[in-house]
């Protein structure tokens, strides 16, 4: 029974998100090579074996394969699919191939195909949050204190469960996001805080206390400014999140919907903002602002998966939105094998004039396919380690 349990949270969901991301990545190259005059021969969600699959009129072979962890479309004259190598120039082809060849399509055209794949993984993201924003809505976060938590400023001024916050220093309070904004950056500076209180309304002052390094990997509640910490803030480090120690109440969370053009505007910010915030963690991550440990693989998205599953039909979106963001920033990374490894090719072809030697894109191609697996390899370990301390086995 738990292991059923686990399927059907876990795995179903998974296969579904991770099929989803693969199709799109996958149509935008199949677009952009059929308008580009380039035979497809072989669309497939999936590596290995086939599974099941058709021919289209065009000759197109659709199909699943046995190991549903990618997908790739495979051109005429594209190359070997297996070792990324161009060998097009050993096999004679008449014109009428030529002109549906891969190979033989100018450089930009290569180009903007390689590159529709990443590009429909941005654009797939934007329509999905211009769905939530305006056709499903988004649930939102009032201003009302659904925990206090012991030993923190919220408790030693005195709010409790159930608080309304109308204010804070004069500044009208609506949801609990603009709580967290005013909290976050005044660590020590005295706040005047207007509550509501059933029918009373009265003021308080709380002053948030310097978020701490440990206390927020412990509580995990620090990104609402939820929690907080008695640092001394005399030190030379630079200043700490203010946090105040209230959770929002998420019983209380009416549903709001944008217009049809704002809910498009908010979905391209949106996109840019998670664009940005994930660049820059990874940023953090080789600079050793954060830990590597973060970096999650299969096991952690199937995770997140489910969960995002359990929470409504707003919630697997925009998770799939956010997971179509990373995969296409990763396919941009200009590592041979990817993409953005095809693109520095075509660069590279740009800038000399000819394409670089068939050994050199070779060695290039083996490079970075053990690159990819090194990386897939360290983020599975994090993940079972993850598993390991999540049920006491470490």
């Amino acid at each position: 029974m738990e292991f059923l349990s686990l399927i059907t949270h876990y795995f179903i969901p998974f296969l579904l998100v991770l099929t989803v991301l693969v199709f799109v990545h996958e149509l935008g190259h199949f677009l952009l090579a059929r308008f580009h005059g380039v035979r497809v021969e072989v669309f497939s969600i999936g590596f290995g074996t086939e599974i099941w699959g058709f021919n289209d009129k065009y000759g197109t072979r659709w199909r699943f394969s046995a190991v549903p962890l990618g997908g790739y479309v495979k051109m005429f004259g594209e190359g070997d699919v297996m070792t990324g190598v161009d060998d097009t120039e050993e096999r004679p082809m008449t014109d009428a191939e030529k002109a549906v060849s891969f190979h033989y399509k100018r450089l930009g055209q290569r180009a903007a195909i390689v590159a529709a794949g990443p590009t429909s993984n941005f654009l797939f993201a934007v329509l999905v949050l211009w769905a939530v924003n305006s056709i499903l809505g988004m649930p939102t976060m009032l201003p009302i204190v659904g925990e206090v938590i012991e030993d923190t400023a919220a408790e030693e001024a005195g709010l409790a469960v159930g608080d309304r916050i109308l204010s804070v220093n004069g500044q009208s309070i609506t949801l609990f996001s603009e709580l967290s904004e005013i909290v976050s950056v005044n660590a020590g500076n005295a706040l005047d805080f207007e509550i509501q209180r059933g029918e009373t309304v009265f003021s308080l002052t709380a002053t948030p206390r310097a978020w701490s390094e440990d206390l927020g990997k412990a509580g995990q509640a620090g990104d609402n400014g939820d929690h907080a910490d008695n640092d001394d803030e005399s030190s030379d480090t630079p200043p700490k999140r203010g946090l105040l120690g209230v959770r929002p109440d998420i019983s209380v969370m009416p549903t709001e919907r944008a217009g049809i053009l704002e809910g498009l505007k908010l979905a391209v910010e949106q996109t840019y903002g998670l664009t940005v915030n994930i660049l820059g963690g990874l940023g953090e991550m080789f600079s050793g602002e954060r830990s590597a440990k973060e970096l999650g693989g299969v096991i952690m998205i199937a995770e997140v998966s489910g969960d995002a599953a359990q929470g409504g039909v707003s919630s697997i979106l925009r998770f799939l939105a956010i997971l179509s963001i990373n995969l296409g920033l990763i396919n941009l990374f200009p590592v041979p094998v990817l993409d953005g490894g095809h693109l520095a090719f075509y660069l590279a072809e740009g800038l000399r004039g000819k394409p670089l030697s068939a050994r050199v894109q070779e060695y290039g191609f083996r490079l970075g396919l053990g690159l990819v697996l090194l990386l897939m390899l360290f983020a599975t370990w994090n993940d079972f380690e993850r598993l390991f301390e999540r049920f006491g086995l470490g």
